[in-house]
């Protein structure tokens, strides 16, 4: 990797970029980013069909998948908001405040794991964590399963994306077809992509200071790949550790997942693909404004104290990562039949 030293002699940090500049900070790009791509990856031990996106997307946005039936994936990570949902940590049932920050679930597919801690593997783990958490969906397998076996509209929809199976209606297929619709959820072609692609032109010269910071100062490190990010853990705070509303010191990050005192306030990196438009930020949800969450992180992750300056140019160059948001049409869903379970609204007492 080039170092800024060199970018600045070559101009790239000081105005409008020579050409021999732009290959160098394309060629050092290159070498840490990937473009996201048209079309989404294949999942593994689950192959894509039309009828089983399609069955996906109708689960993605049916609220009965909660005992409520309020609470749709579709809730917290809204596809109309960068698959987030403009809330510091989500609202579940009975009004119940969740612990973390929802992220998107916009290019998702290519994160390491799911969740803050990566207890899920997959976007079908994921899936099925929301459903049976008590402040999220509050359902059980078995009652979403006697819900959606209920609603005679269903049963076509499963047998068409599961052919073959006796009883196609079960709690890994639901898992399933969301993650191949949550997969369909890209945002390929943003300014930085086209940037990647060869178009020298795609960047202003502020955004271009501001890869070239991101390269220099370390971002890099932790966000890099074709995800700006999600592919590995890191602690927060490495050299200093963030105000506690930043940091909430009772949630430990991976620690509750592995039990290794190493993974304490351990998360993964969260990707920076659409970060501009996915506020707020960290897992606590607790900064609004972009520019401070890039200067936080410079403190507790790298030990600098970025200049004005140097935050403003770090921010334009996120800014250049949103991509074209998917055009998600709303389905519209099978009716509920008499047998449908009732909806259930009550919050276990605390014990």
């Amino acid at each position: 990797m080039r170092s800024l030293a060199l970018l600045l002699t070559l101009g790239v940090a000081l105005g409008p970029a020579s050409g021999a500049a732009k290959e160098d900070l394309l060629k050092a790009a290159r070498a840490r980013f990937e473009p996201i791509p048209a079309k989404p990856p294949a999942l593994k031990n689950n192959p894509s069909t039309p009828a089983k996106v399609e069955l996906g997307r109708m689960l993605y946005f049916d609220p009965r998948l909660s005992s409520s039936q309020l609470i749709s994936c579709q809730t917290c990570h809204n596809v109309g908001l960068a698959g987030a949902d403009l809330q510091e940590t989500s609202t579940g049932h009975g009004w119940q405040k969740g612990p973390r920050n929802a992220p998107t679930v916009l290019n998702a597919v290519f994160n390491k794991a799911q969740f803050w801690d990566g207890r899920a593997e997959d976007l079908a783990a994921q899936a099925k964590g929301p459903v049976q958490a008590s402040v999220e969906m509050n359902n059980t397998p078995a009652r979403l399963l006697e819900t959606l076996k209920s609603i005679p509209g269903y049963a076509a929809p499963f047998k068409k994306a599961f052919p073959g199976e006796a009883d196609p209606i079960t709690f890994d297929d639901v898992a399933r077809a969301i993650e191949v619709f949550e997969a369909t959820l890209l945002t390929p072609d943003s300014r930085f992509d086209r940037f990647l692609r060869g178009d020298r032109k795609a960047l202003s010269a502020s955004e271009q200071e501001g890869l070239a910071l991101f390269l220099d100062k370390g971002c890099v490190a932790c966000h890099e790949g074709v995800n700006v990010g999600g592919q590995d853990y890191h602690p927060f705070g490495v050299v200093e550790a963030p105000a506690e509303a930043v940091r909430p010191a009772g949630d430990v990050g991976r620690f509750k997942v592995t039990n290794t005192e190493a993974d304490r306030y351990v998360f993964r990196a969260p990707a920076l693909r659409n970060v501009a438009i996915t506020q707020p930020y960290f897992h606590s949800g607790a900064v609004w404004k972009l520019e401070d969450a890039v200067k936080i992180m410079g403190s507790a992750q790298l030990g600098i104290a970025l200049s004005a300056e140097e935050a403003a140019k770090i921010t334009a160059f996120l800014q250049s990562l949103t991509g074209r948001q998917p055009v998600v049409e709303h389905p519209v869903l099978p009716p509920s039949s008499d047998a449908t379970p009732r909806p259930e609204l009550k919050v276990a007492a605390a014990k």
